[in-house]
């Protein structure tokens, strides 16, 4: 009895703190509300702003590094495109951005994982020209698509399984070489932005009018694809994937790089109606450091 006392009196003061009131669960609200005490941190280059766990682990594009290192060092400025990605789940906030280092534009991608309100995890990935990603127009991205924020009817929404599987009916297309083959299930005016160009559907740039039916596009077969869930969002009908697309990701001329990237699919319906994505090129067969 004495022990179970012991367990029972541990248990209350976690669950309710020094201050001795109960703590709520870290909704919506408070996971945006520390992704944005984070993202104004690191544009103000003040660790202390933000609420990190003592043992946060930090890396940006798959360096491990100490907060207040790499990007945080630079010359930060936030710009008008933000999206934020809010698994209240797991209890991650991931994020799409553009922001101005040293007054150039630069896309942002990141992953925050948050225990009793603290920090724990910080995943990101930088992109800072064309060299580093083929495409590149972050000018394009000036605020969030009608698509992205369209919030789905109760009616729309999809248990958070089957939003998965049909997220991720998209990377097995890619291994196949062909979204037919995998029978990927797309929205009839689906698109896909890569790094601010529209590179499928409607008003596509890449080789039209080819690349306006997302499913008939052709597109390469990459059969070394290697996807990690990132965030189910089920309010907002989001799906975030980390893609490693492999080898011949990045076409002749580029052995020993690959494609990665953090891509997110609307879903909702059954089909999936936008896939918009930050990506760069990486070492081949490199870790992102959190496999």
């Amino acid at each position: 009895m004495r022990h179970l006392s012991i367990v029972i009196v541990g248990t209350l003061a976690v669950a309710y703190g020094a201050t001795g009131h109960a703590q709520a669960p870290c909704d919506r609200q408070c996971l945006s509300g520390i992704l944005t005490q984070y993202v104004n941190a690191m544009v103000a280059h003040d660790q202390a702003a933000a609420p990190l766990s003592p043992s946060v682990r930090f890396t940006e594009d798959a360096a491990t590094l100490k907060v207040g290192e790499g990007i945080w060092k630079s010359q930060l400025k936030a710009g008008t495109y933000r999206f934020d990605f809010i698994d209240t789940r797991q209890g991650i906030a991931a994020i799409h951005a553009v922001f101005e280092e040293k007054g150039a534009p630069i896309l942002f991608a990141g992953r925050l994982k948050v225990v009793d309100r603290k920090i724990t995890e910080i995943e990101t990935m930088v992109v800072r020209s064309q060299a580093e990603a083929v495409f590149f127009a972050p000018a394009n991205l000036t605020a969030p698509s009608a698509v992205m924020t369209y919030v789905p009817q109760p009616s729309e929404r999809m248990p958070r399984e089957q939003m998965v599987a049909t997220a991720a009916r998209y990377a097995a297309g890619l291994r196949a070489g062909s979204f037919v083959t995998a029978d990927v299930q797309f929205a009839p005016d689906a698109y896909r932005f890569e790094n601010g160009v529209r590179m499928a559907g409607p008003g596509c740039t890449f080789q039209p009018p080819s690349c306006e039916n997302m499913k008939t596009q052709r597109i390469p077969t990459l059969p070394d694809v290697k996807e990690r869930l990132v965030t189910v969002d089920e309010e907002m009908g989001t799906v975030l994937f980390r893609l490693d697309f492999g080898r011949g990701s990045l076409g002749p001329g580029s052995e020993g790089k690959v494609l990665v990237t953090f891509e997110a699919f609307k879903v909702y319906g059954g089909v999936i109606h936008a896939a918009e994505a930050v990506f760069k090129s990486a070492p081949l067969n490199g870790s992102s450091g959190w496999e």
